[in-house]
């Protein structure tokens, strides 16, 4: 029997290339940067960020899984959820026939349709250790795309069951991500994990280690985010903390210094290095966008800031939150939230997206642009058109600012 399981693609670059190039380049973009990553079109100035869009894990998933339908062009392809949030991309990937499987309770069910001529990709975000292990037992070939930057945290989320200490993981509970690493921790005897979403639930946390809050309400508030068998007065008598690779990175520097913190006030600082581990864990790629988020609003001169990207990608969210409050931020999919009624966005903290007329200042307006490490060039250029024909420009007209 053949190699069934592979991790580094089918070295196809030279034929693949040319159709990634055709698909998500974007000359528009490549304009932009040309004039220093700040142009100018009428009265209209666009500050683009200068890290943003495709990060290297992201170019390398959706590589993988172009080869993939080259390698394997007489076969049924299936794909664990989404390649990576971004609807362009995911339509893009359907469109060569490969089939998505929608997340469900157990492998079994999810993976019902795969045989073992079948192939399977596994997205950036990774599976859990019990997908992987139903997937093997079927025979069918993989495809694993699981970024490295996830593969970092899941070693450090063993390492800590090894050594005897509970992951708290600074993720959303039911992110792709954040469930598999969640699962490594049970892969070592003893294993024990929580998920904690935000400041206000490591406060949670905190309040117990401290004894401000009992078992039983600990227990109701994170049930679901806990792992199976979870003590809470054991533990979370020895902590280590992960994150999920795409979180705000100021946040979760603070619920690092929240947990430390509250076991030094139970402990004392004697102890904290027996009772507390922390690695950094947020992706470089993300803390590089999160970077040139701030430096871009530092300049001054922002009138609005446009993020794009997946509403269910975690770092375009956290790009989102980085302009909030200090500046108009509208979070859109793509191009299609400018339009002429108002810009189509979704609000942090929201599940639903929303209209907002009249964002676009009238006269002279600076827009900051950004997008998340899954949206590739061409979606980001297609919105800096759109953005323009609302004053009647096109990209031709960009010049130095």
């Amino acid at each position: 029997m053949g190699q069934t399981y592979f991790q580094r693609g089918f070295k196809l670059g030279k034929t693949i290339t040319p159709l990634l190039e055709e698909s998500y380049h974007s000359e528009v973009v490549d304009r932009v940067k040309r004039l220093d990553y700040t142009a100018r079109a009428g009265d209209v100035c666009l500050k683009l960020a200068r890290e943003f869009g495709f990060c290297y894990g992201v170019d390398r998933a959706v590589q993988y899984a172009y080869e993939t339908r080259e390698q394997f062009p007489d076969r049924r392809i299936f794909l664990s959820g989404e390649i990576i949030h971004n609807p362009d991309v995911n339509r893009r990937i359907q469109e060569m026939g490969i089939v998505r499987l929608d997340d469900a309770a157990d492998p079994e069910t999810r993976y019902s349709q795969v045989t073992r001529e079948d192939v399977v990709l596994l997205p950036a975000f990774g599976v859990t250790v019990a997908e992987l292990a139903h997937l093997r037992a079927k025979g069918c070939v993989l495809v694993d795309t699981t970024c490295g930057s996830v593969l970092n945290v899941w070693k450090n989320v063993r390492r800590y069951a090894r050594e005897g200490y509970t992951a708290v993981i600074h993720g959303k509970l039911f992110h792709e991500e954040t469930r598999a690493t969640a699962s490594q921790a049970l892969t070592q005897p003893g294993g024990r994990y929580v998920c904690v979403k935000d400041q206000r639930e490591a406060g949670t946390i905190c309040a117990f280690i401290r004894g401000e809050l009992g078992r039983e309400q600990l227990v109701e508030a994170f049930a679901p985010a806990m792992s199976p068998g979870f003590e809470p007065e054991r533990d979370l008598e020895r902590i280590g903390l992960a994150n999920q690779t795409t979180m705000l990175m100021s946040e979760s520097l603070e619920i690092q210094a929240m947990l430390r913190a509250a076991l030094c006030d139970r402990y004392g600082e004697a102890q904290l290095a027996e009772r507390f581990r922390a690695f950094d864990t947020i992706c470089s790629a993300t803390q590089d966008r999160q970077d040139a988020v701030l430096r871009l609003l530092e300049t001054g001169g922002l009138d609005v800031m446009i993020v794009i990207g997946g509403y269910n990608s975690s770092n375009t969210q956290a790009l989102t939150r980085l302009g909030a409050g200090r500046v108009p931020t509208y979070h859109i999919s793509g191009a299609q939230g400018i339009a002429a009624d108002g810009i189509h966005h979704r609000p942090v903290g929201s599940n639903a997206e929303v209209v907002t007329p009249g964002w676009l200042p009238g006269g002279a307006v600076c827009v900051g642009l950004t997008a998340g490490a899954s949206t590739p060039d061409n979606v980001v250029g297609d919105a800096i058109q759109r953005l323009l024909s609302l004053r009647g420009l096109t990209s031709e007209d960009l010049g130095l600012a």
